[in-house]
């Protein structure tokens, strides 16, 4: 049995500034992840994209913002469980939570913190014959490495950011990239559909609009062609190296639906003073919560966790004033924090 002040539920960007938020008022976490890395999305699905809307950082990618951010709460020394989902969530006692996961790790808790983001989440998948047989080797729903595409012929197949993003990003390395997409309107930003469409001029990307995969055809579990099979045309066999897959994820709650909080679809109901749930003692902060004006931004959930943490420190120490300091000044923060004032 692991207890802690606060169990925090996602490793994503708004999980890991709550340990922080958490930390500067001398309160200790544990962070449980199904994902066998921390950063939640940022990580496991856009880890070279860029972001430009965290205050004072001009711009860093998804992966570049998850090592800040683990930087930032060293000081803290967060208990990190990862390749964990939180199975069991129930009350001790009218201050303590009992946690356990599906393998058997328990934890003792006075709050709970809900940073799962979208939830548990999964790309969705091509439905065709054989793909599982190519998935992971040479049909992927991620970019890990972009240097495995260099001089390879690529399919790519979708019509959003991700999609898109990835387009224009592996055009200058790939040998070839064909684009297939079932609508001729585009869900990605502008600025990126229109280079797009420049490198289809100059012939780097043909472009298969209104019109889907059929099959796949290879050897083993390396995939060789894809046929093509658009409205209003016949079916093409196209030759390729690589299938990239980016149709959308598949947001779940998993077993959060099931903790007895007031849900709304697939988001939580909160309050905007502490970000807390129908349940006393458990928050929601970050993409997976939900209240009038919410806008689903990584600055907006870390607003949300330095709210949930005052209101937790007063949680647990009942009719004791939490008095904000300033990390410049306070020398109370400069200790927590290990910097000398």
């Amino acid at each position: 049995m692991i207890k802690t002040d606060v169990v925090i539920v996602g490793a994503g960007p708004c999980g890991l500034f709550q340990v922080f938020e958490l930390g500067l008022l001398g309160l200790k976490a544990e962070i449980v992840d199904t994902l066998r890395q921390p950063g939640g999305q940022c990580t496991e699905l856009y880890p070279d994209k860029p972001i430009y809307d965290i205050p004072a950082v001009p711009i860093c990618t998804g992966q570049e913002l998850t090592e800040l951010l683990l930087k930032q709460i060293e000081p803290f020394r967060p208990g990190m469980h990862l390749g964990e989902e939180v199975a069991v969530v129930r009350k001790k006692d009218q201050q303590h939570f009992h946690v356990e996961t599906r393998n058997g790790k328990a934890f003792e808790a006075k709050a709970i913190v809900i940073a799962g983001g979208v939830g548990s989440f999964q790309p969705r998948p091509i439905r065709l014959p054989d793909a599982d047989i190519y998935t992971g080797k040479t049909l992927h729903y991620r970019v890990r490495n972009p240097q495995q595409f260099a001089g390879k012929r690529l399919a790519i197949l979708g019509g959003g950011d991700s999609a898109l993003d990835w387009v224009v990003e592996l055009a200058g390395i790939a040998e070839h990239i064909t684009l297939v997409h079932r609508r001729d309107e585009y869900r990605a930003a502008q600025a990126t559909v229109d280079k797009m469409r420049a490198l289809s001029a100059e012939g780097k990307v043909d472009v298969f609009e209104k019109a889907k995969a059929i099959a796949l055809a290879g050897s083993g579990d390396v995939v060789s062609g894809i046929t093509i099979q658009a409205t209003d045309s016949d079916a093409v066999d196209v030759p390729v190296d690589h299938v990239l897959v980016f149709f959308g994820l598949a947001p779940k709650l998993g077993p959060i639906a099931e903790w007895g909080l007031d849900i709304n679809r697939k988001t939580i109901n909160v309050d905007t003073e502490k970000f807390e749930t129908s349940e006393a003692g458990i928050y929601a902060v970050g993409d997976i919560n939900y209240y009038p004006g919410k806008k689903k931004l990584i600055l907006c959930g870390f607003h949300e966790a330095a709210l949930a943490a005052f209101a937790i420190k007063a949680r647990i120490e009942p009719g004791k004033k939490v008095h904000v300091q300033y990390t410049t000044t306070s020398p109370i923060m400069h200790e927590r924090l290990g910097v000398e004032g």
